[in-house]
């Protein structure tokens, strides 16, 4: 060993700087304990002031979990909508909406109750001029579609029934 090499490493001791080991950072300097992060032996684990690093992203995960499980407006009211396009025509009834959506090729529709509550019975058939209707019924809570059928340059015929109560459109869009 060179003297001058044992020499400079005696005045970084003196002076307080860390020094580093085979294994790692150092866990100590001359002011006392490591700064805020240490090594756990062989386990991986990184600690902050004597935690666990782990706890973290587990927090951050539960939190990330309950924005899944609940969703960002778990209180609102309506819903956006399912349909692609701009809303084109709205036709309210006793019961509930018939929503009508529109874009360059397609046209959507969807009947919306006025109240969310029990399963009740709910029809909706969007049908374009020339072709079959396409019907979504059954016992729903809030809404019955989306319907979409392929509109382009053809006139559409739209209809829904909420608890027994219907509306129906001509043939529109034309």
């Amino acid at each position: 060993m060179r003297a001058g090499a044992g020499a400079g490493a005696k005045s970084r001791a003196e002076t307080g700087a860390a020094s580093t080991t085979a294994s790692g950072p150092a866990s100590t300097t001359a002011s006392g304990p490591a700064s805020e992060t240490e090594t756990g032996a062989g386990t991986g684990v990184v600690r902050r002031n004597g935690r666990r690093l782990a706890a973290y992203p587990l927090a951050l995960l539960l939190a990330a979990g309950s924005l899944v499980l609940a969703g960002p407006g778990a209180g609102a009211a309506d819903a956006a909508s399912v349909c692609q396009g701009r809303p084109t025509r709205t036709i309210g009834f006793a019961t509930g909406s018939l929503r009508l959506y529109r874009t360059r090729s397609y046209a959507c529709v969807l009947a919306v109750a006025k109240r969310a509550g029990a399963a009740r019975p709910m029809s909706v058939s969007l049908q374009p001029r020339g072709g079959r209707a396409v019907v979504d019924a059954g016992r729903f809570t809030r809404q019955a579609g989306p319907v979409t059928v392929h509109a382009l340059h053809r006139c559409v015929r739209a209809t829904a029934s909420l608890d027994g109560r219907s509306t129906a459109t001509g043939w529109i869009l034309c």
